[in-house]
Formats: structure tokens, C-alpha cells, sequence
């Protein structure tokens, strides 16, 4: 990873390598300088999006996610920011946008809290947004991106991918996470993250080359959100990943071209 070891920047590359290991798998395909920006951001993201899940006292996950929005509030404002190995990092690659961003991300995981499902598809794609779109926005941010269409699309697209993969372990932990279940309405849901990822494609051009790396961890999100679209049962019994020789390939792939 070329951090040095007991750096805050390889805890948090370690932190994502166990935690996230497609986020990391892409970090490790961008140049090194492009993984000091981002693994401080994944590791950010892996830290509130566990935050209302380690607790079942609804108070104290409300705690900790107003802990970092606290953090980025400091980092937001560009003077003195708290000592922690990861909001330390964060504060050296995020600039006031960048701090906004992921103070959006942290109030949209007070919905994690609640176990009552999405009003309907629009309420869980405007959630999916304000994470992992927002998440993908302010790491191409980070690396120069100003435009930040294209990876919001891309970043909501590859969240509801994600999000559908989670479906089982979401529904064991008591959430219930579709607003519709029927298998007609998952297969239209995934065909909505399809033509997010097409709508990021068509904006390619606008994501300057230093950007381009923050957008390879969608590199799973197309054949996941077509496994569910042709077969939509898949996402109830957790088989939306494609064997593993198609995920090597389609990785080695992105790897080779930068495309997703």
C-alpha cells in the first residue's frame, strides 16, 4: 500500500481491506497518490455506515453519527479538527464541498436507524443518493472532479447494486428494505440503476483523467443491477454476483481501461 505502517493512512487502508474489500480492489488499481485521498474517504464511509447497526439503543447510534458531523463541521470550517486516525486524514483531502457532501452522507444514515421501509422507489433512490452518490462525488471531488454529475449518477447506481446484494442480510437483521418486493418491481428497480449508469457514461467526458480513479468501485454495479434485472428472485436469495472467473475478468478489465 506504500503507507507507512501505524500511519493514519495505512489504518485506514486496512480498514477498508477488511471492511470493503471491492472498494479497496479499486483503490489499489488507482495511482498512489490518488489512494491517499481515497482511502481516508472510504474508511469514513465504512465507520458511519456501521454506526446505527452496532447498537440497538436508537439514541446512541443518533450519537454517533452527530460525532461526525461534528468532525466535518470542523473540517468544514477550515480551522482546528479533532485527532482521530481517520477524520486527521480526511481533513487533508476534503475542501468545504467535499466536508458537505459527506455531511450528507451522515444524515442520510439516520434512516439506517429505523427499521420501517422506504415510502415508495423514489424515497429509496433519493436515499441511495445522498450516500453512495454523494460518497462517489466527493471522492472524484477530492481528485479534481468539479463537475460531479457524472459521478453522482454513477455513485446512486452502483449504491442500489450494492444495496440489492445486501437485501438478505438487511431483512435478517429486521430491516424490511424493498418498498416493493414483487419480483416485476425489483426487476424495474434495477433498470432504474441501469440507466443511472448509463446517464454516468453519457457525462464521462465531463470527469477530468486525475478523477477517473474515485469512479472505479462501481466496477461491479453493471452486472449486478443486470442479474437482477433479468432474474429478479436472485435478490432474495443472494445470488446477484456473477461467478467468480466473470468478476476476475470484469475486473481485470476495468483495470486495463478504466471503464466501468
Amino acid at each position: 500500500m506504500r503507507f507507512a505502517p501505524g500511519s493514519d493512512l495505512h489504518g485506514c487502508a486496512e480498514l477498508v481491506q477488511r471492511a470493503d474489500p471491492e472498494r479497496f480492489r479499486a483503490v489499489m488499481a488507482a495511482p498512489v497518490a490518488a489512494r491517499a485521498a481515497l482511502f481516508p474517504i472510504y474508511a469514513f464511509n465504512i465507520e458511519v455506515a456501521r454506526a446505527p447497526w452496532v447498537t440497538a439503543e436508537p439514541m446512541i447510534a443518533e450519537m454517533r453519527l452527530q460525532w461526525w458531523r461534528d468532525a466535518l463541521d470542523e473540517i468544514r470550517a477550515g480551522g482546528a479538527v479533532r485527532r482521530h486516525a481517520v477524520v486527521t486524514p480526511l481533513a487533508q483531502v476534503l475542501d468545504a464541498e467535499g466536508a458537505a457532501l459527506l455531511d450528507g452522507v451522515v444524515e442520510a444514515r439516520r434512516l439506517d436507524i429505523e427499521k420501517a421501509p422506504f415510502a415508495n422507489r423514489g424515497a429509496l433512490m433519493a436515499y441511495l443518493a445522498a450516500t453512495g452518490g454523494a460518497l462517489m462525488q466527493a471522492a472524484a471531488r477530492a481528485l479534481g472532479d468539479r463537475d460531479g454529475r457524472a459521478a453522482l449518477a454513477l455513485g446512486t447506481g452502483s449504491a442500489l447494486a450494492g444495496y440489492l446484494r445486501a437485501v438478505p442480510e438487511l431483512e435478517a437483521r429486521g430491516k424490511l428494505p424493498l418498498p416493493d418486493g414483487r419480483p416485476e418491481a425489483v426487476a424495474d428497480l434495477a433498470r432504474q440503476g441501469l440507466a443511472r449508469l448509463a446517464e454516468a457514461r453519457a457525462l464521462r467526458g465531463t470527469v477530468v483523467g486525475e478523477a477517473r480513479p474515485a469512479l472505479l468501485a462501481a466496477a461491479m454495479a453493471a452486472p449486478v443491477l443486470r442479474r437482477a434485472s433479468d432474474a429478479p428472485a436472485r435478490v432474495a436469495q443472494g445470488g446477484l454476483m456473477p461467478p467468480e472467473a466473470q468478476v476476475r475478468a470484469r475486473w481485470l478489465w476495468v483495470g486495463m481501461t478504466g471503464r466501468w
